[in-house]
This record gives structure tokens, C-alpha cells and sequence, in this order.
């Protein structure tokens, strides 16, 4: 049998090649307005903290309401629309872009992840992929969302759910991996 050190290298480990969207003094900036101002801000401030995500390069849309133990990695990679919610300790683990649309429930503990590793290089190279949550869609509790992931209009995701495939307009998933349980709405709702 091989040595590991034939297949994992990672002290070769190297992300030269991705770029965070800022220098280094803005991103240190943030994490302390982050640890800080925004974290202890008081419960209904939602303008507050959508402001300083504002200073910090994200799109918030009109009337979000974003807790303040929500977590954002690099700010100026999400945008969040209209009237939509962002539960207690949400993390956004925006290497890449995170979009949320309107109308939108992210709810408490709920990760969503644009970023992973190649298993299959020796040095673990970074791979980021977008992860977008259409108007409407409602991720529930201690959900886990893969990189590259779609979640379209109207979708649920069940709580404690792991989503690692796209989920269709006016679905519900639940599980691990998350799959179809059944339609959100009946058509003749719809129309």
C-alpha cells in the first residue's frame, strides 16, 4: 500500500488563484464590525445591520429582517431581497455568491456552504460555487446547503435537511440527502 503522503499533500496547499473580492484590511475591518456592532446590536435592529451589511459591499433588499447572530463570511458576495428573513446563527460561507430572493425564510442554525475541497488532489484545491434561494423558498432548521446549489421559487427545505442537488419550484425535501416528500401547493392553488 501507498503512503498518504502520496495522495494528500497539504502542506503543498495553495489558493493563490481565488480571489476574496477585497484586500485584506477590508475583510479584517469586517470580521470586527461583524464580532461587534453588528453581533450585539439589539434584537429589532434590523435596519442597523442591514446598513453595515450595506457598508460592506452586500445587497439587502427593502424590509429584511436579518438576526444578529447571523454570519457572513465576505458580505460583499450576497445579496438578500425583499421582506425576507435570516434566522439566529445562520452562516453564510460566502467564498462564492450566495443570492436569496424575496420572500425568503432562512431559519435558525441553517449553513450555507460555496465552498469544498477537490478530494481527488493531492494539495486539496479550493473549488467555490454559487449557491442561489429563488423568491419564496423557505430553508428550515439545521439545514446544510452543498455549493452549487439552486433552490427555486416556493421550494421547503425540512428541517435538518442536507440539500446536494437542485430542488424544483414548489417542492418540499427533507433528509439527508434531502429528496421529494411532496408538492408545496396543489396547481389548482397556483392559479
Amino acid at each position: 500500500m501507498k503512503n498518504v503522503e502520496d495522495f494528500i499533500q497539504l502542506d503543498k496547499y495553495n489558493q493563490d488563484h481565488y480571489e476574496r473580492g477585497k484586500n485584506i484590511f477590508f475583510i479584517l475591518l469586517w470580521w470586527i464590525v461583524q464580532g461587534t456592532i453588528f453581533r450585539f446590536s439589539l434584537h429589532n435592529a434590523y435596519r442597523w445591520r442591514a446598513m453595515l451589511l450595506k457598508l460592506f459591499g452586500a445587497n439587502i433588499g427593502r424590509k429584511t429582517k436579518i438576526r444578529s447572530s447571523s454570519h457572513f463570511h465576505y458580505p460583499w458576495k450576497v445579496s438578500i431581497g425583499d421582506y425576507s428573513w435570516i434566522g439566529d446563527n445562520v452562516k453564510f460561507y460566502s467564498l462564492d455568491t450566495i443570492k436569496i430572493g424575496a420572500n425568503c425564510v432562512i431559519s435558525q442554525e441553517s449553513y450555507l456552504c460555496t465552498g469544498s475541497h477537490d478530494i481527488k488532489d493531492p494539495q486539496f484545491g479550493l473549488i467555490t460555487k454559487p449557491i442561489i434561494v429563488k423568491d419564496g423558498a423557505w430553508i428550515a432548521s439545521d439545514v446544510f446547503i452543498y455549493p452549487g446549489i439552486t433552490v427555486n421559487e416556493m421550494a421547503i427545505i425540512a428541517a435538518r435537511s442536507t440539500v446536494i442537488k437542485d430542488v424544483p419550484a414548489n417542492e418540499i425535501h427533507a433528509g439527508f440527502p434531502a429528496k421529494f416528500i411532496k408538492k408545496r401547493f396543489e396547481e389548482d392553488e397556483l392559479f
